[in-house]
């Protein structure tokens, strides 16, 4: 089927392009490649795309909404998988319009993009972030995420509100995926493996925040895209259960489902840190650093509704992941 990937030369927007493409659907990618990260890394992770069968790209900004207009009416895809986000937790401090632009007025764009053309499954990307202040661990998608700690999660949770309202009003069918901290090759360099893998083989010493108390829930890769996959292929109905007396925000009695994808086994940042110095060969210099504003300690998700509906749990041991992303990192960095 001809599916619509926005963030395709984004990190999960690639990966998940080459597994539509691999599996014989056609994709249609868009992205604006803009400078939040090294644009040439996103250029290249194109350039793995572009000449195969069944892919286009067209690079267009979200917030433009003639463009995004013009885009829809001429692809009319079947399904959309709406990656593409103004991502960071600290950045939101320093340019807070761009997640409002991107994250808010571009979802907007895409929601009106596919009620109007007729999709039939919109795929969001949400984020582990909403859980924002919440300390019930592991988080579950019944919790209440009114809490948001940064703008990007602030953001992502109005990302779900949006699409529950279209999906009411529209009866457009949209599920939202709320990632954690996701992770390998053709990564994100503004991520902490990116990061820390380039100044220890510089050298440099890496900022060690919360002073290594962090725990996060690393999610490979390869388990965001099956994840993805397969909840795109489950078009989501009304939960006839639902009630407003006590309403349930993973579910609702229209077309709407939210989802956790993660690894499902928080890792102690300190042992994140140690499985990359083994698969490096180097012992790393560390800077310990305070909690950060807009951080939360830990991350840990529950995945019992992604195994009951798709069958589908991730399950890459942490220790595999960095590997993979080293042995990456060196063939493309040299």
């Amino acid at each position: 089927m001809r599916v619509l990937v926005t963030g395709a030369a984004g990190f999960i927007g690639y990966h998940t392009a080459k597994a539509l493409l691999a599996r014989g659907d056609e994709v249609v990618g868009i992205d604006n490649l803009n400078a939040y990260y090294d644009v040439k890394l996103k250029e290249a992770r194109l350039s793995q795309l572009q000449g195969r069968n069944g892919f286009a790209f067209r690079k267009i900004d979200l917030a433009d909404r003639d463009g995004m207009e013009r885009l829809f009416g001429e692809v009319r895809p079947q399904r959309v998988i709406h990656l593409a986000a103004q991502a960071g937790v600290r950045y939101g401090m320093e340019n807070p319009h761009a997640y409002v632009d991107s994250n808010i007025v571009g979802t907007l764009h895409i929601l009106e993009g596919c009620r109007r053309n007729g999709v039939e499954h919109l795929v969001f990307a949400s984020s582990s972030s909403v859980y924002g202040a919440n300390t019930s661990l592991p988080f579950s998608v019944h919790q209440n995420v009114d809490h948001p700690l940064s703008l990007y999660a602030a953001t992502k949770k109005s990302n779900e509100l949006m699409a529950h309202s279209y999906a009411h009003l529209y009866r457009l069918p949209v599920t939202g995926l709320r990632f954690f901290t996701v992770y390998g090759p053709w990564g994100r360099p503004d991520m902490a493996l990116f990061l820390f893998t380039r100044k220890i083989l510089a050298g440099e010493p890496i900022d060690v925040f919360n002073n290594g108390h962090h725990a996060r829930d690393f999610t490979y890769i390869d388990d965001i895209v099956e994840g993805v996959l397969r909840t795109a292929d489950r078009v989501p109905v009304p939960n006839p259960d639902w009630s407003g007396a006590d309403p349930d925000p993973a579910s609702s009695s229209a077309p709407y489902r939210l989802y956790n994808i993660g690894n499902h086994n928080p890792v102690e940042l300190m042992h994140f840190i140690s499985c990359l110095e083994k698969a490096l060969g180097r012992e790393a210099k560390k800077n310990f650093l305070p909690l950060q504003p807009g951080d939360v300690p830990a991350t840990y998700a529950d995945v019992d509704e992604l195994i009951a509906d798709v069958g589908f749990k991730p399950s890459t041991p942490i220790e595999d992941g960095i590997r993979r992303f080293v042995d990456w990192y060196r063939s493309y960095y040299g």
